[in-house]
């Protein structure tokens, strides 16, 4: 089987656009700069000026932009999209793509006036997929009448998947860190309590009633004050 020239270059795109987003899975980028790396490396394996990222809100269940490429303010400021509402609300609750040549003149589009304003025409929506969840969308829009191919398709929810899976993992480890902060907090504030209430004679609620003014009033966490007991006592 002889593949084109054509066929190649795609693959070739396709490949070195996942292997740009499979990097972040061992950076020390924050959440919101992979996001924005996604959306570059995406409107460009797509030859896209326009691009956007859309994550889940699960407590509210709404779609809510958090990366853009190449689009205004006024996009990115604009309504959260509820799951099921819209063409990316569809993505989103179905868990499969969806195009539209124009998304002016499709009643599924909700955000017309942006479309005007932004020029945008043509769509390819492809949800965030990690085992068979939806975290997010991906848009890719065109500013003229385009019918996105086969290829160009696959290629979107390559990309995809490989970002929802470095997305995941993004989010992972920022609840693993807080989940460790908080336990630290916990510990210090337990070592923080025990030196009060041996030097003041207080029970265990009398000493963290105490702390929480102490934080309170000096504008200040409950760790730094804890820190600051455990400190004040090692030095004495």
């Amino acid at each position: 089987m002889v593949v084109s020239k054509s066929n190649r270059s795609t693959y070739a795109k396709k490949l070195k656009a996942i292997q740009e987003v499979s990097k972040t899975i061992v950076s020390d980028l924050y959440l919101d700069d992979i996001l924005s790396l996604i959306v570059t490396v995406t409107a460009k394996v797509m030859g896209s000026k326009i691009c956007s990222l859309m994550l889940l809100d699960e407590g509210k269940n709404e779609l809510v932009i958090r990366a853009s490429h190449s689009v205004s303010k006024a996009y990115n400021k604009k309504p959260h999209i509820k799951l099921g509402e819209g063409i990316s609300g569809q993505v989103a609750k179905e868990n499969k793509p969806i195009q539209t040549v124009d998304v002016k003149k499709d009643s599924r589009f909700i955000n017309k006036s942006i479309a005007v304003t932004e020029n945008l025409c043509s769509l390819l929506s492809v949800p965030l997929s990690v085992k068979g969840r939806v975290i997010g969308v991906i848009n890719s829009y065109t500013s003229k009448s385009h019918k996105f191919t086969k290829s160009e398709t696959e290629t979107l929810i390559a990309v995809a998947n490989q970002a929802a899976i470095v997305i995941e993992n993004a989010q992972l480890m920022v609840k693993t860190k807080i989940i460790q902060e908080e336990m630290e907090t916990r510990k210090l504030v337990e070592r923080a309590k025990g030196i009060l209430m041996r030097a003041n004679d207080l029970t265990e609620e009398e000493s963290f009633r105490r702390l929480q003014r102490k934080s309170m009033d000096n504008r200040k966490s409950m760790k730094e004050i804890a820190e600051a007991i455990i400190i004040s006592h090692q030095i004495l």
